[in-house]
């Protein structure tokens, strides 16, 4: 009997030991938005980036208002996470891939996998997949991730700094040339707290109107990335 007690302590420990290496891939699933840079981590399990149902932090609010992912790095680096910055180099264009490999060796404790970064063009919307438990077991694991509004800004879909409180979306060269101009903006108010997208609604007046936002170019359908993640030992 002790020996099979034994035994089954073996196969517990082995089937609850974390996997050192992640290969991720990031793919942008919309037809026409870009994504700002990615932050990837590998964390304890206890920690999250966002909670839904909850106010966002100052963290979250600047990179989902601006792409800003400086405060976020900070706060999840600070619990000795393992983090990837920006693996596009920069923005993720529709259709587009981008890689991050993350060994977590001298970290057994992070169990847990986030990927953010913020949609182009929204006022304050992201990616956002939010502390998946990492599987244990080698292989290749497919995440789709749904588009989430931090719920800091109104959703006025006019072009503007991207500043955290200040109105209005960023628009980096590509973002701009694929987006109207001279919106009147549309009647919206800050939630309050993060929740699941409802997607941009955009017009079709390439120079007015009530949005910067081009219809039939960036309305999308969550979910809004893919995640792959490939587990070795």
């Amino acid at each position: 009997m002790k020996r099979l007690s034994a035994a089954l302590a073996l196969l517990a420990a082995a089937g609850t030991s974390q996997a050192a290496q992640l290969d991720i891939q990031i793919t942008n699933l919309t037809r026409g938005s870009y994504f700002t840079p990615f932050l990837v981590a590998a964390h304890p399990g206890d920690v999250n980036l966002f909670s839904s149902g909850s106010p966002a932090s100052a963290s979250l609010q600047a990179m989902a208002e601006g792409g800003d992912i400086s405060a976020l790095v900070a706060d999840i680096s600070a619990v000795n996470a393992s983090v990837v910055e920006n693996p596009a180099a920069g923005l993720l264009a529709p259709g587009a891939s981008a890689f991050a490999s993350i060994n977590t060796d001298g970290a057994p404790d992070n169990t847990h996998l986030s990927v953010v970064a913020m949609i182009l063009p929204s006022n304050d919307g992201f990616a956002g997949l939010n502390a998946r438990e990492i599987p244990t077991e080698p292989g290749t694991y497919i995440w789709n991730v749904n588009a989430y509004d931090a719920g800091t800004e109104g959703n006025d879909e006019v072009i503007g700094s991207g500043a955290p409180g200040e109105p209005g979306y960023p628009a980096p060269p590509p973002v701009a040339a694929s987006s109207g101009t001279g919106g009147t903006g549309i009647d919206a108010s800050a939630e309050g707290f993060v929740h699941i997208h409802r997607n941009v609604l955009g017009d079709d007046n390439p120079t007015g109107g009530n949005s910067d936002i081009v219809n039939s170019v960036h309305r999308w359908l969550n979910p809004v990335i893919r995640v792959v993640v490939t587990v070795s030992d």
